[in-house]
């Protein structure tokens, strides 16, 4: 199938590793130009590298998200380099798992008012595409309470609150805006991939609460991104896409 994003221009947030950089594969794979940003310098300079060598369009900034002057700058300047917006993908989370006032800043600053930042700035630009498309990155967290659920759960809960709203408020203006919310994710670097030598009591029993036997991959969290942000999906809008292998045990209704 033909998602139809060949042209499109799109920005992610975090696109260096994990989810994000999946994402980047995918939306360059389908013929999209992409502006990522990530924290590390050296890391996006690589990843760009990386990217460039293999034919796909892409840019890369290093920026912190916490910082809201530097965020909005950043999406600024990318619409900017790249003649328009077509699909937004909030990707960054502090991953500020606890109780304390540290933790609930950090998820708040991070997970949900770089949210609120990239895509407020980016609305104009998204105003003029003909397929705009607004997608947050939540978390099965958001749904169920588990071990994250201080801080880090309730941030994930708020972007599907803020996006869904977003959702029926564009909706007239032909701006889609829908989350994704995935189980435990794997890759090299990761969370679950330092929880797995760190915490090896932690990670067994994450691992053992998934019915399919494993962690899911950025690549099947990038799949469902990508195809939320083509243009075949174009009357789904105000939706939580749960991708977790089964591992949430609540009903979406």
């Amino acid at each position: 199938m033909d998602l139809r994003l060949a042209g499109r221009k799109a920005l992610v947030t975090g696109g260096t590793k994990g989810i994000g950089r999946a994402v980047v594969a995918a939306l360059t794979g389908e013929g999209a130009a992409v502006a990522f940003c990530a924290r590390t310098e050296s890391e996006v300079r690589a990843t760009e590298k990386e990217f460039r060598d293999a034919g796909a369009t892409v840019s890369g900034d290093a920026v912190d998200v916490a910082d809201g002057e530097a965020l909005t700058s950043w999406v600024e300047r990318a619409a900017a380099d790249l003649g328009g917006l077509d699909i937004v993908v909030a990707n960054v989370s502090a991953l500020s798992i606890g109780p304390t006032e540290e933790n609930w800043r950090a998820s708040f600053e991070v997970d949900l008012m770089h949210t609120v930042r990239v895509v407020e700035t980016a609305l104009p630009y998204l105003e003029r595409s003909e397929a705009a498309s607004i997608i947050a990155i939540s978390s099965v967290s958001g749904r169920e309470i588990d071990f994250a659920a201080p801080a880090y759960g309730t941030m994930k809960a708020a972007v599907v609150h803020y996006i869904q709203g977003l959702a029926l408020q564009l909706a007239p203006k032909g701006i889609r805006a829908n989350t994704v919310s995935p189980g435990n994710t794997y890759f090299e670097g990761g969370i679950w991939h330092s929880t797995e030598s760190g915490n090896p009591e932690l990670f067994n029993t994450a691992l053992g609460l998934n019915p399919m036997g494993r962690m899911g991959t950025p690549e099947e969290i990038a799949y469902a991104v990508t195809m939320l942000a083509s243009s075949q999906a174009s009357f789904i809008t105000g939706t939580n896409l749960v991708v977790d292998g089964a591992l949430s045990r609540g009903v979406q209704l």
